[in-house]
């Protein structure tokens, strides 16, 4: 079988805790709420893309235990091909800590777990699939070493290749020359373009371009995006009027709902637009993939 997009992915256990706002050090605050949920980026952008009618598979690592489980029952019912998941025995999944606040905001810590397993050998693999592929997608939760042959092999192969760089972490320029898409926010942006405090969000994206990357697309959160190419003016996106849940996922929404845009062909402006729809959607539900909206809803928002 074919997939129109193979995310490089992560998977994590969400463990939620609801409190009214950030904690301070050595304080200790009543949770108004706790829920384990599936996460982990690449997981959830792949949850997203399916979401938006793409046809999707995992190059994945997850423990022999019972938050690994939680991913294969999710990938399962949501129809995501696991035939390159490895299980691995005697290790534990991935975990992040998640507090999610009153206003709707978040924090996170991650423990990467069997993810950091993930190794050139599992890319190499995959190397039918994903020379078959038409967009591959991965994030910085996932070993640079493995991104760097699952894009090498995919854009050999002509697929067009998404990277969100969350969470931030110095990038090599033969990865960025690779990258098709680039998605930061706006602080992984001046993070990874190691900008100064007063340099524009196009500065620090035209120096992105310069070490390689083909496109910046910068989220904004309730702002919207903001498209930087080479040759051309900043395309900004407005973000969408929303009723805020939690913003968990958010992200990850809209990376997998861009990486099913641009599958079926879309030209980049108009994949923007539906990524940008669907991560606002998103937000409207709980938990990092509660909120998930099908292209039917992205559509609909989309219709004057």
């Amino acid at each position: 079988m074919t997939f129109d997009v193979v995310s490089i992915a992560s998977f994590n256990a969400d463990l939620v805790a609801r409190v009214a706002r950030p904690i301070a050090r050595g304080e200790t605050l009543k949770a108004s709420a706790f829920e384990i949920a599936p996460g982990g980026k690449g997981s959830n952008a792949a949850v997203a893309a399916v979401r938006q009618g793409a046809r999707v598979a995992l190059v994945a690592r997850i423990g022999d235990d019972d938050f690994g489980r939680i991913g294969s029952d999710l990938w399962r019912a949501e129809g995501i091909d696991t035939t390159h998941v490895d299980i691995a025995a005697g290790e534990t999944s991935g975990v992040a800590q998640i507090l999610v606040y009153d206003d709707g905001d978040n924090s996170i810590a991650v423990y990467a777990g069997a993810t950091s397993g993930l190794t050139v050998r599992h890319a190499q693999a995959a190397r039918a699939m994903l020379a078959a592929c038409r967009v591959v997608m991965a994030t910085c939760e996932v070993p640079i070493a493995v991104t760097l042959e699952a894009f090498r092999i995919a854009g050999a192969a002509g697929a067009t290749t998404l990277l969100n760089p969350a969470p931030a972490r110095p990038l090599p320029d033969d990865l960025l020359a690779m990258t098709d898409v680039l998605t930061p926010n706006e602080t992984e942006l001046m993070a990874l373009a190691a900008a100064a405090g007063d340099a524009s969000a196009d500065a620090a994206a035209q120096t992105l371009i310069g070490r390689g990357a083909r496109n910046v697309l910068v989220t904004r959160g309730a702002d919207g995006c903001v498209l930087h190419r080479p040759d051309f003016e900043p395309l900004a996106q407005r973000g969408l009027c929303m009723s805020v849940v939690d913003t968990i996922g958010a992200g990850d929404t809209f990376t997998g709902a861009l990486a099913a845009a641009l599958a079926r062909g879309e030209p980049l402006q108009d994949a923007m637009r539906c990524a940008n729809a669907a991560a606002g959607l998103s937000v409207t539900g709980r938990g990092a993939i509660g909120g998930m909206p099908t292209l039917e809803q992205v559509r609909a928002q989309l219709t004057p």
